[in-house]
């Protein structure tokens, strides 16, 4: 992975910071996995906006994602990396041996032509293989791992993101998570080994104003420079400071811990994030 650095010969250019793609193979996506993607605008059914500073932004198709990696004992080969416009990380579509294609995300070192297989028994535990908890040794970094078993990856699925498998006792995986969390986790929850693709989408700058449209944002209004209607730390004559920071229903925003403390999953919690 690596990032390229622009010569400023336009303004926009000046502070741009783009992803150098080394890894991307194809920019042909396949089209059997395509699905259309309606844009929303942050409106409701009634038109109404309730999401803020959503809009515009380039038109996209969605990829259809193996999320759950219930193909088991087939090996697959890597036809292609490809660039997702749906998520940070990339994308790696596989060939199965029976005829079947399929997109899952790719992982840092994943190689076209490489065979991978998902499964419960007599796997390796090599990049891109996928496999319940019991099967993973201890101390792997994993991606894209359940939290309930068949219901598919929801955890480590960003831009370099990796959870580690610490230990297993009796029925459940003890797994740090990328937010510093340690958590609890059925063994018989599906992971995959390797971290995520794309570790340098953190180090990306847009440059100018008009690339953060095209990805669909608007402009973000600063809170204390709004009215009172607006919000909780608007108002106030000249340059106010609006009090304590706070979202616009009225929650303060730093070191207020908003988690409830009756939630069913507070259990399986062993160590909360760091602040």
């Amino acid at each position: 992975m690596s990032v390229r650095k622009l010569k400023p010969i336009t303004p926009g250019q000046r502070f741009r910071v783009v992803n150098g793609y080394d890894a991307i193979t194809t920019d042909k996506p396949e089209k059997s996995l395509l699905a259309p993607k309606k844009r929303s605008g942050g409106r409701n059914s009634q038109g109404r906006m309730t999401m803020r500073y959503i809009g515009g932004g380039h038109k996209k198709k969605y990829r259809i994602i193996d999320f759950k990696r219930d193909k088991a004992g087939i090996p697959a080969e890597v036809k292609s990396i490809e660039y997702d416009p749906n998520r940070t990380a990339f994308i790696a579509l596989l060939n199965y041996q029976d005829g079947e294609k399929r997109y899952i995300i790719a992982q840092n070192g994943l190689q076209v032509g490489q065979t991978i297989v998902s499964g419960k028994e007599g796997i390796a535990p090599e990049i891109g293989n996928a496999m319940p908890l019991s099967e993973i040794p201890l101390g792997t970094i994993i991606s894209c791992l359940e939290l309930r078993p068949s219901q598919g990856a929801v955890m480590a699925r960003s831009a370099g993101a990796f959870a580690q498998l610490m230990a297993r006792d009796g029925r459940f995986a003890t797994v740090k998570l990328p937010s510093g969390e340690t958590r609890l986790v059925l063994v018989t929850c599906m992971a995959t080994v390797g971290v995520v693709s794309n570790s340098d989408h953190q180090l990306l700058v847009g440059g100018k104003a008009g690339r953060t449209r095209w990805l669909g944002r608007r402009p973000r209004t600063n809170p204390v420079r709004m009215n009172p209607v607006d919000h909780p730390m608007g108002g106030g004559e000249g340059r106010a400071s609006g009090g304590h920071p706070r979202s616009r229903n009225g929650i303060p925003a730093k070191g207020y811990r908003t988690r409830s403390k009756t939630k069913a999953s507070n259990k399986y919690i062993v160590e909360r994030r760091k602040k």
